[in-house]
């Protein structure tokens, strides 16, 4: 069931579309107008006014439409994430939905992580393998 708001659709065809090589190269010929197009108008202060106005506009929206695209797959990447934790036996369900948590209770779960790859490189060091589980 795929329940999708207009704005959504649109943020999602909008992204596809302008994320094209030939979107790219339509922006560029655009530029390529622009500048070609500067002597005929004696590059006066409104031909520079277009392109500032027009890149800016461009510029302004597509913030929006890419914090919006990011924000949809970072969300999908925590949840596939979540999920691997959560069917993964001997994983720590605790470390689900991370993304959630202050700042400093994830500066104590990175810090528990660093320390167990300080000592896993330390048994490296001396032959040992850094493979394990919290189990072992």
């Amino acid at each position: 069931m795929q329940n999708t708001t207009i704005y959504s659709r649109f943020a999602k065809s909008a992204s596809r579309f302008c994320g094209r090589p030939i979107v790219f190269a339509l922006a560029v010929a655009t530029i390529a107008v622009w500048i070609i197009t500067g002597p005929l108008f004696k590059f006066s202060d409104t031909w520079q006014l277009v392109i500032n106005t027009a890149t800016t506009i461009i510029t302004f929206l597509m913030v929006f439409l890419i914090q919006s695209t990011q924000n949809r797959d970072t969300e999908a990447m925590q949840i596939k994430l979540d999920e691997l934790i959560r069917a993964t036996q001997g994983a720590h369900n605790a470390l689900l939905d991370l993304e959630e948590l202050e700042e400093d209770q994830l500066d104590a779960f990175r810090a528990k992580y660093q320390s167990l790859a300080q000592a896993a490189r330390l048994r490296v060091g001396k032959g040992s393998v850094d493979t394990d589980t919290p189990e072992a």
